[in-house]
């Protein structure tokens, strides 16, 4: 764990989050400034910069990225999900942990061009979003 790292703390529990999924390699919560309704982070456990050079990484956040697809599908609607990860500054990686983005597709607005606008109304009730996905069924 890097005491530097946001996502470090998330997962150690030391920053509050709105957790959707967590086993023992991974865990999966909203992002704070989501580009759709629902949009989630899945992270690794351990400390890894990026997924760029160690596949395993992906092992390790697969099954939180199918878990997360899922839940958004039967609890929001989506349609379909991208999944993106950024590696390195130049990319657009904000946060230096490893992580994908989970973002819901709604057929209202579809394709890539509608992909990475921020959506203030998306992130407006993220406590509500949190309830209604994680409560029961």
């Amino acid at each position: 764990m890097s005491q530097d790292c946001l996502f470090c703390r998330i997962v150690a529990g030391q920053i509050p989050s709105r957790q959707l999924w967590s086993d023992d390699r991974a865990v999966a919560f909203l992002d704070i400034g989501p580009w759709q309704r629902g949009h989630s982070l899945v992270v690794p456990r351990r400390h890894l910069a990026d997924g760029a050079d160690d596949a395993s990484a992906w092992q390790e956040v697969g099954p939180g990225l199918t878990a997360v697809a899922d839940l958004v599908r039967r609890r929001l609607g989506a349609d379909g999900v991208n999944f993106l990860s950024n590696a390195g500054a130049v990319a657009g990686q904000e946060v230096f942990h490893f992580h994908v983005h989970v973002i819901p597709r709604y057929q209202d607005n579809p394709g890539m061009s509608g992909l990475i606008r921020r959506d203030p109304a998306a992130a407006c009730d993220l406590d509500g979003l949190w309830a209604h996905l994680t409560g029961p069924s």
